[in-house]
């Protein structure tokens, strides 16, 4: 891995927190990710699944975490499998965790070689009465590929029937939602990659540019700080393409008057960050491009003061959608009229506006965490309003990550990312 060494007591309060939160005579199993397979012998790279890692920190395939508090032995309630590596692999593969290192990595004392696991599992299975399975309920998730987990969940109900089952997802959306300071110090780190990615184009940029240049100057910028790239796929969005909310071609020329869209940004120990920034090609917004970006600023700069403990995330976005309204009648887009006889299922300001504001954010860009219930302090949140006129050619997006604080104003940590209009037009001056 690209990233520093992350310290393992972070893993060691996941698991803590998880554990507490388990019924009695029960055990909860974690699997790693599959390597996905492209054609003939090519493969994706891998990435590890998030839950086993934020309670492991293991970042390499073929593992499996078992977690039984309650299990007879002291040595069987946190148990690690992972791939027996020897000097063939070392070789052709380059160096996979010993059990000593997975140790260090980890936390967990006791770690066995995978082909034990099926030993180990049935003998704890005879003490527990219960089996947590890590099933993906992420409110956004639209999976359709057999996973290792599937695989566990289907190979365990056939071998222990008479066991009960419970889900790994309600536990993990509630204490993953809410940041330890330790992960919030990485993801501030993936913000600082972020931030100097930005800067790194903000000199590039030029009439005549090509989108895919842009993006080649940022991945340059990320991995020689340690990001392994990408947070997600990035959106370079010129002109009109600024109007297509996942435009990912990145394949047209900025010209001269346009704004681009950039929603790009860096991860750091697979924590996320997720920026938005829009900028005017020739190094100056006109008159009407600055008067839509400021609206948007300051939509996203009063949403955010609503990022506070108890704010119900359904209610947020009802405010939101009243600030955009403002604004989109100071800017002769909507009229009182638009707003009395709108749909209340869908406002008028949607026409111009029609994604959400904010969503969880950490290990996954869409993170895992509470939405039903009040916000806490320690989730954090993106900002993303913006404003779409294609009939202007015009799409402004800007977004920051934020940390809800217990008292006070949330934490910007992209506070020292360039968002005010003087700023952007002086750094491109130079």
């Amino acid at each position: 891995m690209k990233y520093e060494q992350i310290a393992s007591e972070l893993f060691v309060k996941n698991r803590k927190k998880f554990a507490e939160q388990m019924q009695p005579k029960s055990i909860a199993v974690f699997n790693s990710n599959d390597i996905y397979p492209i054609s003939a012998d090519s493969t994706m790279p891998f990435e590890q699944h998030r839950d086993i890692f934020y309670l492991s920190g293991v970042d390499q395939e073929e593992t499996i975490l078992v977690l039984f508090p309650e299990a007879l032995n002291p040595k069987h309630r946190e148990v690690l499998f992972v791939r027996e590596t020897n000097e063939h692999i070392a070789v052709w593969e380059g160096a996979k965790l010993t059990k000593e290192r997975a140790t260090q990595v980890s936390g967990i004392e006791t770690v066995c070689w995978l082909p034990d696991f099926d030993k180990i599992f049935f003998d704890l299975m005879t003490e527990a009465n219960t089996v947590y399975f890590n099933t993906n309920e992420h409110y956004r998730q639209a999976v359709e590929t057999q996973t290792r987990e599937d695989r566990f969940i289907i190979k365990c109900k056939q071998n222990f029937p008479a066991h009960g089952w419970a889900k790994s997802n309600p536990i993990l959306q509630q204490i993953r939602g809410v940041k330890e300071q330790e992960e919030i110090a990485l993801m501030q780190r993936a913000c600082d990659i972020t931030e100097k990615g930005f800067r790194r184009i903000l000199e590039f940029v030029r009439p005549g540019v090509w989108e895919y240049e842009i993006e080649a100057e940022y991945l340059h910028q990320f991995v020689r700080n340690r990001s392994k790239g990408f947070a997600y796929t990035p959106i370079i969005a010129s002109g009109n393409n600024a109007n297509v909310l996942h435009y990912v071609e990145n394949n047209q020329q900025c010209q001269s008057g346009d704004l681009l869209l950039m929603d790009v940004a860096a991860e750091y120990a697979n924590y996320s960050s997720d920026m938005t920034r829009t900028i005017p090609v020739s190094g100056k917004f006109t008159p009407r491009q600055k008067e839509v970006y400021e609206a948007v600023l300051h939509v996203k700069d009063e949403a955010t003061k609503l990022l506070v403990p108890g704010t119900l995330w359904a209610e947020y976005h009802k405010e939101v959608g009243k600030i955009m309204t403002s604004e989109l009648i100071k800017l002769g887009l909507l009229d009182k009229a638009d707003v009395q006889n709108e749909n209340k299922e869908y406002p008028a300001y949607k026409k111009y506006f029609m994604h959400g504001t904010s969503h969880h954010i950490g290990l996954d860009t869409h993170d895992y965490g509470a939405l039903k219930t009040p916000m806490k302090a320690g989730m954090v949140f993106t900002v993303e309003p913006g404003i779409y006129i294609p009939n202007e050619k015009m799409g402004i997006r800007l977004e920051d990550d934020v940390v809800i604080q217990q008292q006070g104003a949330p934490l910007n940590l992209m506070q020292n990312i360039p968002i005010l209009v003087e700023e952007i037009e002086d750094l491109m001056a130079r």
